[in-house]
């Protein structure tokens, strides 16, 4: 299952996460997503467990957690299937 890891500290590092995380189960995959330009963190992260269990127990309990100084949101990442259809442009006749 991939998991999204919101309002991070821009200090918290891929392996901080992976620590909280190894106490549920096996993680496969941490990723914290940076500034292309500056490389500072961007504030979340994706973690992905193969598991769904205990993927699902981790977030229950890491959910609001205070981590580097944040509550933390934890929560399943959307698959981005989902994609809403834009009404087609129309030129009006005036």
């Amino acid at each position: 299952m991939n998991i999204y890891i919101g309002n991070l500290a821009f200090s918290t590092t891929e392996e901080t996460l992976k620590s909280l995380f190894v106490e549920f189960g096996d993680v496969e995959n941490v990723k914290v997503i940076k500034d292309r330009f500056s490389g500072r963190s961007k504030g979340f992260g994706f973690l992905e467990m193969p598991s769904n269990s205990e993927a699902d127990q981790a977030i229950k309990a890491l959910n609001g957690n205070r981590i580097d100084g944040n509550n933390i949101k934890v929560k399943p990442a959307d698959s981005g299937g989902k994609k809403r259809n834009k009404r087609p442009f129309r030129r009006r006749g005036y």
